[in-house]
């Protein structure tokens, strides 16, 4: 189903190269004149990273043989220069290329031009070329992916490899068999390897789908491919729609730790594309530096309106993702789904029904990217710091409806703990509760599900300790201007009540009498007595355990958070 997804998706976008054809990355130019004397380079990088794509034959799959791309290739093969590898024999075979191609088309100038140039000495050529101002920025390049080199005719504007007139198809292996596509149904011949789809952290003959030989899995005589036929239109097709979603400025592909996932619809229509754009808002980091949760309304709009219909769908409309890892030869699939689009904007939209929490700032954001939700449990506050299989575990709980995992839990309480003594952090902050709240919502023995807001029909032992804790947390507030009690009782009373209330309590009595509206103060008594009427008659627990510990800071955060928000005639009763 994953290959028939990327085959379908290649003939949705229309605009991908044809069969035989590819957008390569060349990093640098050869430029020669017209009777084949080395010029200059001309560099086509963009940045670090990147360099300009031509539109070239597809490049060959290389393993220990040797063999040369269609008058593109790296410095070994097109000049003999590399630091790995036998460059002469790589040289050599890229000659004998050329002159395969010059025989073909004797009466082509440009060819003739680059066949000539290969009619020189080739310690000459390299004399030249290390003379050039480019030479030290291609040696320290070298091993870069957009290290790639192809020949430009001086005055021209298009490289040699992608003149139109130089690529018609290449005499082929002639096969009068002809197998079942595994992929299409259709009759063709089949691949014997497939091409290299090269993702983050992987080789760069690492591939999708794979044979090894003589390994249980060849069968009747055949070997490689033919146990598993796949025809080489369709190979084509679905590889070359596999390097377009990973290619690097991809708006189908977000990166979570090792892992990428790659996002498609089924169609061009306006649900399937604004499904798409709203992925990548919710879940790709490289644009949400400045603000982490910038878009991600509009993305609870746009599946709120796919699922209520506001934004048509049809039962063909689909949602495909597919989560991808590097491995020691191959790319492992860590994750697959194809979801009916209705049916994903549904889990979407009940993701951020469970982190939704009451807000009381001014600019309202209470919609979580991924990227705040694992800042929210490091140390460090960064992506890269969260516990490993984390945000690959997050996000599957995402996509599928599914239970968070508890190390999300454990680690959102872990941190809290960790900065509830630091006065100058605020330890319960809306993300946390966001997270607790999901987490605790979704376990399957919660039968009482926890509100946005401060819910005072919730008897939650936990929850009531953490709306008292934070009563008593505001009377010295409001007192004294200290957060003291919170500072150094706030884990203690989150996982001993018992062992500290009384303490703290006795403490409260003494800030109220510093309060000097007497309304405030009629205020908070009343709302002790409202909070501690409601525990158990045996008195505060002696301890509360992991999930008990989560409600109590929900409670804090909602309690402290119904402060802020009530009108002044609510809090100031006379």
């Amino acid at each position: 189903m994953i290959l028939k997804a990327l085959y379908d998706y290649y003939h949705r976008c229309g605009d991908l190269p044809q069969k035989g054809m590819e957008l390569k990355e060349i990093g640098f130019l050869i430029v020669i004149d017209k009777e084949g004397h080395f010029l200059r380079f001309e560099d086509r990088r963009i940045d670090k990273k990147q360099a300009q794509k031509f539109l070239v034959k597809k490049h060959v799959g290389r393993t220990s043989a040797l063999a040369a791309n269609y008058l593109y290739d790296n410095s070994g093969y097109v000049f003999g220069y590399s630091d790995k590898g036998d460059v002469m024999s790589q040289f050599r075979t890229f000659k004998e290329k050329v002159n395969r191609i010059y025989e073909s088309f004797r009466d082509n100038k440009d060819i003739l031009a680059v066949q000539q140039f290969y009619q020189q000495e080739q310690a000459i050529i390299l004399n030249q070329m290390q003379a050039d101002p480019l030479w030290q920025d291609i040696v320290k390049d070298l091993n870069k992916k957009y290290s790639v080199f192809s020949f430009l005719i001086d005055g021209d504007t298009k490289i040699v490899a992608e003149k139109e007139e130089l690529l018609i198809d290449e005499i082929g292996i002639p096969s009068d068999e002809c197998h079942l596509c595994l992929v299409s149904g259709k009759r063709g011949i089949a691949v014997e390897t497939t091409t290299s789809t090269m993702i983050p952290g992987s080789q760069a003959t690492a591939k999708l789908v794979s044979f090894q030989v003589s390994s249980g899995y060849d069968s009747y005589g055949k070997s490689k491919g033919g146990n598993a036929p796949i025809c080489d239109d369709v190979e084509f097709a679905y590889t070359t729609a596999l390097n377009y979603l990973l290619q690097r400025n991809s708006r189908n592909k977000f990166m979570v730790g090792s892992r990428t996932f790659l996002f498609w619809a089924s169609n061009n229509d306006e649900a399937c594309k604004q499904s798409e754009e709203s992925v990548l808002n919710m879940f790709g980091f490289s644009n949400q530096k400045d603000n982490p949760n910038r878009n991600i309304e509009q993305v609870r709009k746009v599946f709120m309106a796919i699922y209520s219909g506001d934004i048509k769908t049809t039962s063909e409309d689909k949602f495909y993702i597919l989560g991808l890892a590097p491995n020691a030869a191959r790319i492992a699939v860590v994750y697959w789904a194809e979801i009916p689009l209705k049916d994903f904007a549904k889990t979407i939209c009940k993701h951020f029904d469970d982190m939704e929490v009451a807000d009381s700032r001014l600019d309202k954001k209470p919609y979580m990217s991924l990227n705040s939700i694992l800042c929210a449990v490091t140390l460090g506050g960064k992506v890269a710091d969260a516990t490993p299989n984390l945000p690959d575990s997050v996000v599957k709980s995402i996509f599928q409806g599914a239970p968070y995992p508890h190390t999300l839990f454990s680690s959102c309480i872990r941190r809290i703990r960790a900065e509830s003594g630091d006065k100058d952090k605020n330890a319960v902050n809306i993300t946390r509760a966001a997270i607790l709240k999901a987490y605790l919502n979704r376990l399957i023995n919660n039968e009482i599900k926890i509100k946005r807001m401060l819910d005072k029909e919730n008897t939650n032992q936990g929850y009531l300790c953490g709306r008292l804790f934070a009563v008593l947390d505001r009377i010295q507030e409001e007192a004294n201007n200290q957060h003291s009690i919170r500072e150094r009782y706030m884990n203690s009373a989150s996982s001993t009540p018992a062992a500290v209330f009384s303490t703290i309590l006795n403490l409260s009595n003494h800030h109220i009498e510093n309060l000097k509206n007497d309304g405030r103060k009629v205020y908070f008594e009343k709302l002790k007595q409202e909070i501690i009427s409601k525990i158990d008659a045996d008195g505060f627990n002696a301890q509360l355990d992991l999930q008990d510990q989560g409600r109590f800071f929900i409670g804090y955060y909602h309690q402290r958070q119904d402060f802020f928000t009530r009108n002044d005639e609510d809090n100031n009763e006379q």
